[in-house]
């Protein structure tokens, strides 16, 4: 399939964060680009490690530079709980106090906030919550939120907005009003210069609202726009609608994020759909519960079958994990629950998924994105055989 590839243009410089479009797919809304960051430049479409309290789980920093991650996520509602931003200032930011040099993003904790349901209070000047760790009071505003991250010193910071259920309208309406409230106070508040703050599309699985929230968040002009409230709950079609929907009216030169998605099938449709960006707890906390990513789909590596099987994970797979052990191994560590099978399971799902984004970017950059993602449909088995049925249609349909 044929790839435009439009002349590169020059990266701004009083932009701390900015977007090259480097190709497109013209059957797809697959696009191949660079995003330019303070701690380095990295090729999009791009999955982030989630390290929520300035770790991803099971893996150091020099871990993640193994299995090729370029920028990681970590969370504002954590971190400033504990152990406080302040003191992540006083020990230089972020970046020096984990010991990782690439490129950070930090949500700003309003999905952690408003999933505490019966432990906050809204208004519209922001929020009020209790800590789940020991049920101390605090309080966000969107300027609060702001200056928390300018403290972490991360690359990419978020607006505070609210994350709804997603198929109340009522309730979306009034949260989608505060949402770009917050947005615009956010926007004025936010004053540090190597940190690129990004607007919040919400809306729920309501087609006027998120087009509504892209439009007015488009008018005020981020640097980049991430899409929030979705994988909540709602089903892979409602989200793909959601995101024919919005992505077509956020600006072509700038980043487009889709927040805590990140299924391997997920990131298939993603980009097929324009998104350049994607975080997702996933690959982790699958690996932790002894659940393998292959292209084949998951492995459940304590099932008794490979108590004596001497392959990898997946043949072919170039991480550590699989390079030096063999099933039999690893099920032995998960079924004697020793760590270093946590850790070992880990460098294998994250590198699966940094590797299919490399291959991902590969198919966009050769003009051949569709081929491709009918290949993986037609390999990849998701978990639930459902579940699995719905996104082939799903897929079918968007097809065409």
């Amino acid at each position: 399939m044929t790839v435009i590839r439009p002349e590169a243009t020059p990266r701004p410089t009083n932009d701390a964060v900015s977007y090259t479009l480097l190709a497109e797919d013209t059957a797809t809304r697959a696009r191949l680009g660079v995003l330019h960051t303070p701690h380095g430049d990295l090729p999009t479409p791009v999955f982030c490690p989630v390290g929520t309290q300035a770790t991803v789980k099971a893996l150091s920093p020099r871990d993640l530079r193994e299995v090729g991650a370029t920028m990681i996520l970590a969370n504002t509602y954590h971190l400033y709980l504990r152990p406080g931003a302040e003191r992540i200032e006083r020990l230089g930011g972020l970046h020096q106090f984990m010991g990782w040099d690439g490129p950070i993003l930090t949500d700003s904790g309003g999905f952690q906030v408003f999933s505490l349901r019966d432990l906050r209070r809204v208004d519209d000047d922001g929020v009020t919550f209790r800590s789940h760790i020991d049920g101390s009071e605090h309080r966000f505003t969107p300027e609060k939120v702001a200056a928390i991250q300018e403290q972490l010193g991360s690359d990419i910071a978020m607006v505070l907005d609210e994350c709804t259920v997603p198929d109340d309208y009522a309730y979306n309406v009034e949260a989608l009003r505060r949402t770009h409230l917050w947005a615009a106070r956010s926007l004025e508040a936010h004053r540090r210069r190597d940190q690129a703050l990004f607007g919040i599309v919400q809306g729920g699985v309501f087609a006027d609202l998120r087009a509504e929230s892209a439009r007015t968040l488009t008018a005020l002009g981020f640097p980049g726009y991430a899409i929030g409230g979705l994988s909540v709950g709602e089903s892979k079609e409602e989200m793909h609608a959601m995101l024919d929907v919005v992505v077509p009216l956020l600006p072509r030169d700038r980043p487009r994020y889709l927040m805590g998605v990140g299924s391997p099938e997920d990131l298939v449709e993603g980009v097929a759909r324009g998104v350049d960006i994607f975080d997702c707890v996933l690959p982790t906390r699958l690996a932790r519960n002894g659940a393998l990513l292959t292209r084949d789909g998951r492995l459940n590596i304590r099932n008794a079958v490979y108590a004596e099987d001497r392959q990898p994970i997946e043949d072919g797979c170039a991480c550590s994990t699989c390079q030096t052990f063999t099933r039999a191994y690893l099920r032995h560590l998960f079924v004697a629950k020793e760590m270093l099978g946590l850790h070992l399971g880990t460098v294998h799902n994250v590198h699966f998924m940094l590797t299919l984004m490399n291959d991902i970017r590969q198919a966009i950059k050769e003009g051949r994105y569709p081929t491709f993602r009918e290949a993986f449909h037609q390999r990849y088995r998701v978990a639930d055989a459902k579940a699995r049925e719905r996104n082939r249609q799903a897929w079918r349909r968007s097809a065409g």
